[in-house]
């Protein structure tokens, strides 16, 4: 007697499948059938587990913006001085963007044309403004140059984060620490005021 072949999938495991899939072919460009196939499942057992394939991708990017505004509420990011607070967002940030690097990279990639990548994109800006608003503070208490643009700053700094995405790859010889620490001397050693 021959018994079919259960579903082992998860949803989160169905997820990874689909994080990667979207960030291999993009979001517009992955069907179900990509998705399926990926997954070695049908696609009514992708049914089983999510609506759709919209829905995938807002489990995908909540977790990356969840990360990502989790660290604003960390007791680094709310006390101490304001550069301190950036200094330790920065970091944080570039934690998160490893530790979490195929949904940040869709995250990223989102272009706005569903509503969930609209939804995505207006707390993509959220987060950008929190961030902008620690800047402004360290300028106001004199720790940032005053000549920095703070838009100009935030985007600079974010720019330099952001593209981790597009080149990182784990690999011995360098920690996310270190990956860490780079960018905070990189970006921040030239945002302080010289004392």
């Amino acid at each position: 007697m021959t018994t079919a072949k259960r579903d082992t999938y998860t949803p989160e495991t169905l997820l990874s499948v689909a994080v990667q899939i979207f960030n291999e072919r993009g979001y517009d460009g992955t069907s179900m059938e990509h998705l399926s196939k990926a997954a070695g499942i049908s696609k009514s057992s992708i049914y089983h587990h999510v609506a759709g394939k919209e829905e995938l991708l807002h489990r995908a990017v909540s977790r990356a913006l969840d990360e990502l505004f989790a660290v604003l509420a960390e007791p680094g990011a709310i006390r101490g001085r304001a550069v301190e607070r950036v200094e330790y967002v920065t970091r944080r940030t570039v934690e998160v963007l490893v530790a979490e690097l195929p949904y940040v990279t869709l995250l990223l990639r989102v272009r706005g044309n569903t509503r969930t990548e609209r939804w995505a994109l207006e707390r993509r800006r959220e987060f950008d403004h929190q961030v902008a608003e620690l800047l402004k503070a360290a300028a106001a208490e004199g720790d940032l140059r005053a000549d920095v643009d703070i838009r100009l700053a935030t985007r600079l700094l974010f720019g330099m984060v952001n593209s981790l995405v597009e080149w990182y790859r784990p690999h011995p010889g360098t920690t996310p620490d270190q990956l860490a620490d780079a960018v905070v001397s990189m970006a921040l050693d030239g945002l302080r005021t010289q004392r």
